[in-house]
C-alpha cells in the first residue's frame, strides 16, 4: 500500500466501516428518514428481506460524500456494500432483488437467514 492510500482519512473510515458491519448501506439520510428516493428504494428492499444493516448518512460531511465515490470508483449514491465487498447502487440492488438474485447472495454471505 502507498503512502497515499493510507494517508486518506475518509477512505480510512470506509474501509473500517463495511470491514466491521456485515451489511453498510451507504446514503442520503438515514434508514429512517431516507433524503432521497434512491436511498429509500434499497432500504425497502433491505428491509423487506429482513436484513440488518447499518445507514450511513453521506450528506453529514461533503468528504464522505466524494470519498465513498472515489472508494468504490462508483459515480452515485446509495452504494450497499456486503461482508465488505461493493454490491452496486439502487438500480443494481433493484434490478437483483426483481430478478431474485439479491436474497441468495445475502443468504450466501451469512447475513440473511435462509
Amino acid at each position: 500500500m502507498t503512502d497515499a492510500a493510507t494517508a486518506n482519512p475518509v477512505h480510512d473510515f470506509i474501509s473500517r466501516t463495511v470491514t466491521d458491519n456485515p451489511v453498510v448501506l451507504f446514503m442520503k439520510g438515514v434508514p429512517e428518514s431516507p433524503q432521497c428516493g434512491f436511498s429509500g428504494l434499497v432500504v425497502q428492499v433491505l428491509d423487506h428481506l429482513g436484513v440488518d444493516f447499518i445507514g450511513v448518512n453521506v450528506l453529514q460531511d461533503a468528504s464522505l460524500r466524494d470519498g465513498i465515490k472515489t472508494f468504490s470508483d462508483w459515480p452515485t449514491i446509495p452504494q450497499l456494500y456486503v461482508k465488505g465487498e461493493f454490491v452496486g447502487g439502487a438500480d443494481i440492488v433493484k434490478e437483483m432483488f426483481q430478478s431474485g438474485e439479491l436474497k441468495p447472495l445475502l443468504i450466501e454471505q451469512g447475513v440473511l437467514a435462509a
